[in-house]
């Protein structure tokens, strides 16, 4: 059994309870703690963390970072989740549930950068880092312990302590043999954990688990397979995958694969985000194309920063409306090539806004893009709209103000005038 200190890295005796080294008690043992190569890092309450961080006044407060009364949770500390206060949830319920909860709007340039801080210094472990946000990614250490002089783990472990030290968060991680269960070991000993998964328990470890442990495996797909009577990620270990195949198809082969632990994916460096959207939740509904338009362009405005932000840019724009009732409408718009430009995201989103606004009132707007590119690949000169290009060095020339003076340094004119105030999430 190898086992180290968290705390100091020092090597610790097998079933020891503290640290020779430090006195520490956080001791992480395990029987294949010196082969398992395949992490995934998640920060604790990533908003919630870098608001109290910067406001020592709230570190013993529940804290919930989201929009306003009809907005939703975006994220909240761990004080707020003894309330039962959830991500996603609205934010009417979750004041309910805590009262005396502090509302913070969200700041993501501010996140943004601290995200960029933790992924650089993933990078210098392994060029194998695959972001899946802004507070989370797998990271593939294979071979890298001769480079390191140390084991993944205890890599993974420093890493830890670096964060804590220069970002002042903390995060989790989790540790396997594939991303299936690095991802699941991490969400096992929240928050500043450190769970393992070895390659020898994985399948009796996942046997007893509710099938909604497997990735994926959302509430519409586990309604159906307990009407058939499946519940446990064990009766799945068990069943014939022809059978699975012939009852649910090419997802019940996937079930198949992943209850036994076969995950063959690999983490892929240049796997970012699927996605980079902004939306909004307004005080009160609105039916006016004027007024969805003016906070369309807001949405605009965030998306690009943060596909700048990212170096990325997106192939497909996204309209996403909420009406009154709660109804769900998309409407995605394909590109002849990438952007990342707000003046391009608007135009675009714009038109299917205009075809929505028809009189229904709608308590939600977002837009985003997706099938995302690196930047270098986006917005070509524009051969057919010439305005288009003048439309793209204005905007980058006012990127350039914003990066020197601050954000709120020079605007469109479109953005002067502002709609009725929504709730930003």
């Amino acid at each position: 059994m190898s086992a180290f200190c968290r705390d100091c890295l020092a090597d610790a005796a097998d079933g020891a309870k503290r640290c020779k080294a430090c006195g520490g008690h956080r001791i992480l043992s395990h029987p294949e703690l010196e082969t398992l190569s395949i992490a995934h890092m998640d920060c604790d309450a990533f908003y919630a963390s870098i608001e109290k961080r910067d406001d020592p006044s709230l570190l013993d407060k529940p804290l919930i970072v989201g929009g306003g009364k009809r907005g939703v949770v975006s994220t909240c500390c761990y004080v707020a989740r003894q309330y039962g206060v959830r991500s996603a949830m609205p934010m009417f319920q979750a004041l309910k549930l805590c009262p005396k909860a502090t509302v913070i709007k969200p700041d993501f340039r501010k996140y943004t950068e601290a995200s960029r801080q933790i992924r650089a210094m993933m990078r210098e472990l392994t060029p194998l880092v695959e972001p899946l946000s802004l507070d989370e990614a797998y990271l593939d250490l294979s071979g890298t312990a001769r480079i390191h002089g140390r084991t993944p783990a205890k890599t993974m472990a420093a890493l830890a302590k670096r964060v804590e030290k220069e970002v002042n968060i903390t995060i989790s991680i989790g540790l396997s043999f594939n991303k299936f269960l690095a991802k699941l070991s991490s969400e096992l000993d929240k928050p500043r954990g450190f769970a393992v998964i070895g390659q020898a328990e994985a399948r009796s470890f996942l046997r007893d688990k509710p099938v909604g442990f497997i990735r994926g495996a959302g509430k519409a797909l586990q309604a159906k397979l307990a009407k058939d009577g499946i519940t446990r990620i064990g009766q799945i270990q068990d069943a014939d995958p022809k059978e699975l195949a012939r009852r649910y198809g090419s997802t019940g082969l996937w079930l198949s694969r992943l209850a036994k632990a076969d995950d063959t994916r690999e983490v892929v460096a240049h796997g970012e985000m699927k996605t980079i959207s902004s939306e909004t939740t307004f005080f009160e509904d609105l039916s006016g194309f004027d007024d969805l338009e003016k906070i369309l362009w807001r949405q605009a405005e965030r998306v690009s920063t943060r596909a700048k932000d990212h170096a990325l840019a997106g192939r497909t724009v996204v309209l996403k409306l909420k009406t009154a009732n709660f109804k769900l409408r998309t409407r995605s718009t394909s590109l002849d090539a990438p952007t990342q430009l707000a003046d391009r995201i608007f135009r675009v989103a714009r038109e299917a806004l205009q075809r929505e606004a028809d009189g229904t009132k709608f308590r939600l707007l977002g837009v985003g893009i997706s099938n995302l590119a690196p930047a270098h690949q986006a917005d070509p000169l524009d051969l057919i709209d010439r305005g288009a290009d003048k439309r793209a060095a204005a905007e980058r020339a006012m990127d350039k103000l914003r990066g020197k003076f601050g954000a709120e340094t020079v605007g469109k004119g479109r953005g002067v005038k502002l709609a009725p105030k929504p709730a930003r999430r």
